[in-house]
């Protein structure tokens, strides 16, 4: 490249030539002085500790050190709540779990029980902060003890409700209220013949038409008439558990008809084979009679009421 210089001290125009190596040269130049500059202002502000520089880096430091400390409290925060809420999770299940063993009539394990006595104890309070890691690791640990209590919890409503489930299915109710106890259960002697004979129920002495109600809930097995026992009611209270309802004067149930405890069943009568009103109550397991004294003892009621 050629460049014409023209002046008018000049006699003659003067021309320049301009060659590749001289714009390399000037290119070099300039990004050595750039490269000298950068370096004074880093040495500057690393030797000097130049105010602006020093106070910006100065910021910055500060300012990620409040928000790493801002973090971690807010984090042990959490954390120090989550263990107040396990720990009286813990208490709670606890309570639960010692008012439901006494209603289902479970021991509980020794380990766990609150001794009657308890040592003295005492002193100043004297606090000690936890770590995360000492937070965590308790955390952890009560939400172990947070879930094996509400197992445990768990399996006392079921065996309270199969409990119950039971007891609704056990004949424990009057069939009759307000009657006179007959002839009980064992041996005597036959109101017919006067020879001693068995007798596999609890006679129940009451005028004609008064209600005949179900002991226990169950299934109506027979409904029908028996030469010996008149209108006679089966009701079938499961695991081999029946009860018998006979000599009425007429009942209101069919066979396979679900029935609850305290339902009518019927009216007190004298059909069958039998010397006046009076209802012939049995219970038995397996086909086996049992004693009807043993189950309906449970009731307040049984112990009210007078033998003829």
């Amino acid at each position: 490249m050629q460049i014409i210089l023209v002046s008018r001290h000049l006699k003659a125009a003067r021309t320049i030539t301009i060659m590749p190596r001289h714009l390399l040269a000037v290119a070099a130049l300039f990004l050595s002085a750039v490269l000298v500059t950068a370096l004074l202002f880093s040495w500057l502000s690393l030797y000097w500790r130049l105010p602006v520089v020093e106070d910006a880096l100065l910021a910055i430091q500060q300012r990620q050190t409040r928000e790493t400390r801002d973090f971690i409290t807010n984090n042990l925060q959490m954390m120090a709540t989550r263990l107040g809420e396990l720990q009286g999770r813990v208490i709670q299940l606890d309570t639960q779990s010692a008012h439901l063993s006494d209603v289902a009539g479970v021991k509980r394990d020794k380990e766990r029980s609150v001794p009657a006595v308890e040592p003295g104890r005492g002193g100043p309070f004297l606090p000690v902060s936890m770590s995360a890691s000492e937070l965590y690791q308790e955390i952890e640990r009560l939400s172990g003890d947070v879930d094996r209590r509400a197992d445990e919890l768990a399996l006392l409503e079921f065996k309270i409700l199969e409990k119950r489930v039971q007891d609704r299915l056990m004949p424990t109710t009057l069939p009759v209220k307000e009657a006179l106890i007959g002839s009980g259960f064992g041996f005597r002697s036959d109101p017919f013949s006067g020879v001693k004979s068995r007798h596999d129920g609890l006679d129940f002495s009451a005028p004609s038409g008064t209600p005949v109600y179900a002991a226990a809930d169950g299934v109506v097995l027979e409904a029908t008439f028996h030469p010996e026992f008149g209108n006679v009611v089966d009701v079938d209270h499961g695991e081999g558990l029946m009860s018998r309802y006979a000599h009425l004067t007429e009942y209101s149930v069919k066979v396979g008809q679900l029935i609850r405890r305290g339902e009518r069943l019927g009216s007190v009568g004298t059909t069958g084979r039998s010397t006046g009103p009076h209802l012939h109550f049995e219970v038995r397991m397996l086909g086996v009679p049992q004693n009807p004294a043993a189950f309906l003892k449970r009731s307040e009621e049984f112990a009210s009421l007078q033998r003829r």
